[in-house]
């Protein structure tokens, strides 16, 4: 049972096909239509921690629990076209980063959605925290 397609999802199209064609497509064929690195990558078969996810997320299809988040680990996984309307919790090294997968994440990984870095924000130079500072007049 493939989950209703929105109208603005229907416009989309990647690599020419659209998503009602890629949704039907074997996976073969998808395959081709991948840039180089998720290529190769997925002709050498998923590993096992990516087919328990792609059971899961077939499983989850199948029930129809659209809305459910699937945790997961897995930030090597290709997005596939399967994918499109799920929402998943990508753990970043500390915690769960939540997002939906929308039809333009197709052939990108999981991981690009959940940054493991944060921007760095420096505090005031305290005393001693450059040589220049040695030279600064101390208050007191």
């Amino acid at each position: 049972m493939s989950p209703e397609i929105p109208p603005e999802w229907k416009k989309f199209r990647y690599r020419g096909k659209s998503l009602e064609d890629l949704l039907n497509m074997p996976m073969d064929e998808f395959i081709k239509l991948l840039p180089s690195r998720q290529r190769r990558s997925l002709k050498r078969g998923f590993s096992d921690k990516q087919r328990r996810l792609l059971e899961k997320i077939r499983k989850i299809s199948r029930e129809g629990k659209q809305n459910k988040v699937i945790k997961t680990h897995v930030r090597n996984m290709v997005i596939l076209p399967e994918m499109v309307g799920l929402r998943f919790a990508v753990y970043n090294g500390k915690e769960f980063v939540e997002f939906q997968v929308v039809p333009e994440m197709i052939g990108r990984y999981l991981g690009e959605y959940s940054i493991t870095t944060k921007k760095v924000e420096h505090g005031e130079p305290g005393l001693k925290a450059t040589k220049s500072s040695l030279f600064l007049a101390m208050k007191g």
